[in-house]
């Protein structure tokens, strides 16, 4: 479904102000929503020297969205079996530094590691390899206890993409190709640029003139920030966020990655962060994403999961309002036209848990189970919905009741209560 030529309008507005006000020489955006990218708009007139015009197949280079993506593969290796998030990062690197944080310290940014390698910056440097990068790290430069806040560290995605590449015998950018991008689609995403792609920029604070920035293979640091894609690329990447494609990552571990595992006490859950995503709340909505800088370079990519829209912004500035620009434009685009109901159509039949529909009490307080969606949603004193995992034994998906059991008590073939975290709900209130 098109947009409004009004919305579009409003839109491109959104990037026309972007690109005037902070000096970017290019600009490109893409709107999605409901799985289609809806919308894209460029401006500016450099996306190279020469004044090649930008457009959504123009690749520029997306900084620490690249991060997702390691993330992504960290989460594949532990839904096969090949870690725990719990595990100390040295049981899989032995020997470095820092051995001690655990795989979701690492994905948090949470263990208190320091933001960057150690020696020439990295993002303005050619790369080094992984032992010249771990030989120069040192816990002394640990910026605080692990658990303490959020505090980005590069560095620890580093050590990510190293640990994946070991663990499946293969290098990064293979399993990135083969594990995430072939799967998805993203044909333009890669690790080296290809044509037709921007050149980066900074401009000159004072003349205003175009000053070309650096542009190195990251070595081991590349799972920090190496890649390069498209607005359409994006697009399909931001679309995967909404509905994710079952041959990447269920919907389960999609879900736990948005959750939130650690802030910065300055910002609260206004903005934190989860297993490689950045949140940004905005009562009462949620978008999950991440932003993107490389020398010359910016990018922004967020959705808005329950909506089922999302925005994705590329830019060749070094400095800019480029990776903030998607949720003003999630929020132009709901604004003109807020988001369609999803229709109603009949619950499926259950396979198990017909017998626990109705009205249930915990003590005098009414409770009510349900169907939503095909799953059993229990609402009123408790909320939570609940997945059988067993006959007569089932499990809360969330709310207060997240991981906790719920037990259906019988008597004979009937049901006499239900036994959830040791409330006991019945038919009846107290005193019936």
């Amino acid at each position: 479904m098109s947009l409004r030529s009004e919305t579009a309008a409003a839109l491109y507005a959104e990037i026309a102000t972007a690109q005037s006000e902070w000096k970017l020489p290019s600009v490109n955006a893409g709107v999605v929503r409901y799985g289609d990218l809806v919308w894209t708009g460029s401006r500016g007139r450099f996306a190279t020297a020469d004044g090649g015009a930008p457009g959504p197949d123009v690749q520029y280079r997306i900084g620490s969205i690249t991060k997702t993506l390691t993330a992504i593969l960290v989460l594949q290796c532990r839904d096969d079996g090949l870690l725990s998030l719990n595990d100390a990062v040295g049981k899989h690197l032995p020997g470095i530094a820092f051995g001690d944080r655990t795989i979701r310290h690492l994905l948090a940014h949470s263990g208190g590691m320091n933001a960057e390698p150690e020696g020439p910056w990295w993002e303005r440097n050619p790369g080094v390899s992984f032992d010249e990068l771990t030989a120069a790290m040192d816990e002394s430069q640990a910026v605080g206890p692990a658990d303490r806040r959020h505090h980005y560290s590069n560095l620890g995605y580093g050590l990510l993409g190293e640990l994946v590449a070991r663990l499946r015998s293969r290098p990064w950018i293979e399993l990135v190709q083969t594990r995430i991008l072939d799967p998805l689609g993203m044909q333009r995403t890669t690790y080296f640029p290809s044509t037709p792609a921007a050149e980066g920029f900074s401009v000159h604070p004072f003349s205003g003139q175009l000053v070309p920035e650096p542009s190195y293979d990251s070595g081991a640091m590349a799972p920090a920030g190496q890649l390069w894609s498209t607005i359409e690329d994006l697009a399909r990447y931001a679309t995967f966020w909404i509905d994710p494609v079952n041959e990447v990552l269920s919907r389960d571990t999609v879900e736990e990655m948005a959750a939130p595992v650690a802030s910065d006490p300055r910002e609260g859950l206004t903005a934190s962060y989860g297993l490689g995503l950045r949140l940004i709340a905005a009562d009462p909505h949620l978008l999950i994403g991440h932003t993107g800088s490389m020398p010359g370079f910016l990018a922004g990519l967020f959705v808005d999961r329950v909506r089922r829209v999302g925005a994705v912004t590329l830019g060749n500035a070094t400095y800019g309002r480029v990776a903030s620009l998607p949720p003003d434009l999630v929020r132009v685009l709901t604004t003109y036209e807020p988001p369609v109901a999803q229709e109603w159509v009949p619950e499926p039949s259950l396979a198990q848990g017909t017998d626990l529909l109705g009205h249930w009490y915990w003590g005098n307080t009414p409770l009510t189970i349900s169907v939503s969606a095909g799953i059993l949603q229990l609402s009123g004193g408790l909320t939570s919905r609940i997945s059988p995992v067993a006959p007569d034994l089932y499990q809360g998906r969330d709310g207060y009741l997240a991981g906790e059991t719920l037990h259906v008590i019988r008597s004979g073939d009937e049901v006499s209560h239900l036994n959830v975290a040791t409330f006991v709900l019945t038919r009846t209130p107290y005193g019936r």
